[in-house]
């Protein structure tokens, strides 16, 4: 069990940083660590009042936002429990959430509250606008009463006594994530405060941030990921969190990046193969710049020039981008390592809060996701981990109590000795270094009774010409590549659909002969869509198999 405590880093931190600025909106307004303390005192009066008590269940349903964050705080320290609701959840999931977790108050954006139906929310006794904490439904009048009463007064805090919550022992639930994964149903995985300590007081002790220093929340605050790194842990620090609360299309982020400068940056890799493929790659794969290349002297400058151009993208004020979610294609890797652009890849899981793995930039190694957190103890379920694959294994404070209501999926997660099976396979280095080989729900085995990561086959794919993503399934024993591709650039270059085939089973050809037979993919099969993702943008892959 650790000794710290997450409610006991957020009072800490309140008092310590009171005139620092706390949260602000994307081309919205801000709050101080003084105006995010009045608004969670003000929220548990309003919980008392209600009727809420220790242990129940409060859900958040919105995209990122600082009422979002305030929500998130004020829940948490009144020992409540906060059952967070990916945004991207439809109605009818939304209904079967809030009355699986039995929140009986949610806090919503008004239009996504507006596509429910409170009558199929059982136990939901009142609604709480995310856009202005107005009263969006209420079972009872006098509800109505005690919401305008704390909008009458959520500011009017003056000084720091009421900061002194009651700090709830490590072993009470802290939240209910549901999951949104690639294999399947939701499940809601139960995270103490034990969990959520864990995960930040490593990022305190190896992310080095400061009071002050300002931090971009990009990635869904209901996932683990982005809620522990962009929010949970620099709001013990004091940093300024800015929430960008809408869609991070390339336009935007540069916007937002060259605005903000923030310090640290999480992102997927899509963002970073997005910006490789279309600005770095086309500009390098040139004619006249390829002989550029072939000098020593002009290589180092344009090399230098392409990284200056990539920092500038991100804001040109950060120590480290963070790659979480899915492993990161191979070529990017080696190009960015070639520069020396501050970036790494971590490894982690909703069940355990998430971190798993992490090295800072400056030593992760190619193809890598680091080395296990001291939260946590991991092993490779195999005879000889640093060659023969196997699943990996995890025990120790990160990880959850089980899933919500579902004791059998939690046998099922366990082994016998307690280990978490996180159902990843993986290999592991004499130095403890971590390298993802794919998921043993997408393993494919061959006819031979060979292993196949359709992982690697498709990280090669999306680097070819006029790609955007890909999927490699099994059909009648032999392997498949769906592709869905870049008809944009296709077009530009004045590409059709004849020729795009052409050039992918041109390429496919070229493939088959530098892999394992084994491993051949036997046609291309051009997707006419974008493939169904997660909200950590992974492939639902259980859809297409």
């Amino acid at each position: 069990m650790m000794k710290e405590s997450y409610v006991g880093l957020v009072n800490e931190s309140l008092e310590t940083n009171w005139d620092l600025k706390a949260f602000s909106d994307y081309e919205g307004g801000t709050y101080s660590f003084a105006e995010v303390a009045s608004h969670i005192h003000y929220l548990h009066q309003l919980y008392q009042k209600c009727g809420i008590k220790a242990g129940d269940k409060i859900a958040i349903y919105g995209r990122n936002s600082s009422n979002w964050a305030i929500a998130y705080l004020s829940v948490i320290t009144y020992e409540a429990i906060v059952v967070p609701i990916l945004p991207n959840f439809g109605p009818n999931e939304v209904h079967h959430l809030m009355n699986h977790s039995e929140s009986c108050f949610v806090f919503a954006s008004q239009s996504l509250w507006e596509a429910l139906d409170a009558s199929k929310m059982l136990t939901i006794m009142m609604s709480i606008s995310l856009d202005d904490f107005s009263c969006l439904y209420a079972t009872q009048d006098t509800f109505l009463d005690n919401v305008e009463e704390f909008n009458r007064i959520k500011s009017n805090l003056q000084d720091k006594t009421c900061i002194n919550w009651q700090v709830p022992s490590n072993d009470k639930l802290l939240a209910i994530i549901y999951t949104s994964g690639t294999t399947g149903f939701s499940k809601g995985v139960m995270l103490t405060h034990n969990s959520i300590t864990a995960n930040i007081v490593f990022s305190r002790n190896h992310m080095l941030l400061k009071p002050g220093d300002r931090i971009l929340s990009l990635l869904p605050l209901a996932h683990a990921y982005g809620c522990s790194i962009e929010f949970l842990y620099p709001f013990t620090l004091g940093c300024h969190i800015t929430f960008l609360g809408k869609t991070p299309s390339p336009q935007v982020l540069m916007r937002a990046f060259s605005e903000v400068k923030p310090r640290l940056i999480l992102s997927v890799p899509l963002i970073l193969e997005k910006i490789y493929k279309t600005q770095v790659k086309a500009t390098l794969s040139t004619p006249r710049m390829k002989i550029f290349l072939g000098i020593p002297f002009i290589e180092n400058i344009v090399y230098k020039k392409v990284l200056q151009k990539l920092l500038d993208f991100f804001g040109d004020n950060f120590i480290e981008l963070i790659i979480g979610g899915a492993a990161l294609n191979e070529e990017v890797q080696i190009f960015l390592r070639k520069i020396r652009f501050p970036f790494t890849v971590g490894y982690g899981t909703t069940e355990c809060g998430p971190l798993i793995t992490y090295a800072p930039w400056y030593e992760n190694r190619l193809n890598s996701c680091g080395r296990c957190v001291d939260t946590l103890e991991m092993k490779i379920d195999s005879a000889d981990p640093q060659k023969e694959v196997g699943e990996i294994l995890v025990k120790g404070e990160n990880v959850m109590v089980g899933y919500y209501k579902n004791p059998e999926a939690t046998r099922e997660t366990f082994t016998n000795d307690g280990w978490l099976r996180t159902g990843d396979l993986g290999i592991m280095d004499s130095d403890g270094f971590l390298y993802i080989k794919g998921r043993i729900k997408s393993l494919i085995v061959g006819p031979s009774g060979q292993n196949i990561y359709p992982e690697e086959i498709e990280s090669i794919i999306n680097n070819w010409p006029y790609v955007t993503e890909s999927l490699v399934v099994e059909r009648k024993n032999q392997l498949v590549a769906l592709i869905y591709p870049n008809m944009e650039e296709a077009d530009k270059d004045k590409i059709g659909e004849n020729q795009l085939s052409e050039s992918y089973n041109k390429l496919r050809e070229e493939m088959n002969k530098k892999i394992p037979a084994y491993m051949n993919v036997s046609r291309i099969e051009i997707y006419p869509h974008e493939f169904e993702k997660t909200p950590k943008n992974s492939i639902k892959r259980f859809l297409y198999s």
